[in-house]
């Protein structure tokens, strides 16, 4: 069973597209049609509004919040073209960086593996993804890569830092072997993994399955496993699994998750990647979960605005 645990009212005046907690779980970032990001103190089941962030002058789509280790940072995007990384110092909230490099709607963005520092990935309708580095002394790093996705780029998504397998694999004493790779899903309907080499960032495969754009990527969380994961959903209803067991990355193979009867806006994990959590515009929320036989079974809807949930049963299932 699942229940929902707390309502937050944001007093955003607009539609709300993103709410990312915090690494700990004690900060809700949200954003807006209305241009504000607003960071709530969600601990204890209350809420406190604890910085109004003005600096967008558009829609805001997105949300990201780095790594602890490196202080309470949060990325935003917008239809702004602008990218804007906020820091807190001493309570208070500030642009740490702005970044206008895109052409367009920058709709998705993504913190990297807290490894490799910060680094920031970007993706805009202008088709093309950039990567923010912070190299210190305030300076940040760009490269772009150009026409990653014809007609534009809707998401990105990191892999985990570690090569599949390499926890179990690994010598004792040597460091685990890390790679930057991430994905992204386009307006050309694919799905497209980039992978670093020599400092240069290459596509490193190009998966296809889908029949409309690719709304969202997420690719899942490794526990060390020698398995790939990735969720892809699309304006075409369908949510696919993208799973690869070699070890050089070469071969995906997609499972039909479930199609649904409108289109899929988000997939999302759960930190053991293990649940994948599914909304769409239907208004529904789903939880999906891998059974021993490897189907995939859904284990909770939450309706729009409903505080008890059923747990599907297999024919419920069936009909949807």
């Amino acid at each position: 069973m699942v229940s929902v645990i707390n309502t937050v009212d944001t007093s955003h005046e607009d539609m709300i597209h993103d709410a990312q907690m915090d690494y700990y779980g004690t900060r809700l970032a949200t954003c807006s049609s209305d241009r504000s990001v607003k960071i709530f103190d969600v601990k204890n089941g209350g809420q406190i509004l604890v910085a109004d962030l003005r600096g967008h002058e558009g829609p805001v789509w997105q949300v990201a919040w780095a790594h602890p280790m490196y202080g309470n940072i949060l990325a935003s995007c917008s239809y702004d073209r602008k990218v804007i990384i906020w820091k807190e110092e001493n309570g208070t909230w500030d642009k740490m960086y702005e970044y206008t490099g895109h052409d367009s709607s920058v709709n998705s963005v993504c913190w990297g593996p807290y490894d490799f520092g910060l680094i920031l990935a970007c993706g805009s309708s202008d088709g093309a993804i950039s990567l923010l580095t912070f190299s210190g002394d305030g300076q940040w790093d760009v490269k772009k890569i150009s026409n990653a996705h014809t007609i534009g780029c809707n998401a990105v998504s990191w892999a985990p830092a570690v090569v599949p397998g390499s926890l179990i694999d690994q010598p004792s004493g040597q460091k685990p072997n890390y790679i930057k790779r991430f994905v992204s899903g386009g307006c050309d309907n694919l799905v497209k993994l980039w992978k670093e080499e020599d400092g240069q960032w290459k596509e490193d495969q190009k998966l296809e399955a889908h029949s409309d754009w690719v709304r969202d990527v997420g690719w899942a969380p490794s526990i060390g496993l020698p398995t790939s994961t990735i969720a892809s959903c699309s304006q075409d209803g369908r949510v696919f699994i993208w799973t690869c067991d070699d070890p050089a990355g070469n071969t995906w193979t997609a499972k039909l998750l479930h199609k649904f009867s409108d289109v899929v806006w988000h997939v999302s994990w759960s930190i053991t990647g293990n649940i994948l959590a599914v909304s769409g515009g239907d208004n529904k929320v789903t939880l999906w979960k891998e059974s021993v036989d490897g189907q995939w079974a859904c284990i909770s809807d939450v309706n729009k605005g409903q505080g008890a949930v059923s747990a599907i049963t297999e024919g419920q299932q069936n009909e949807q």
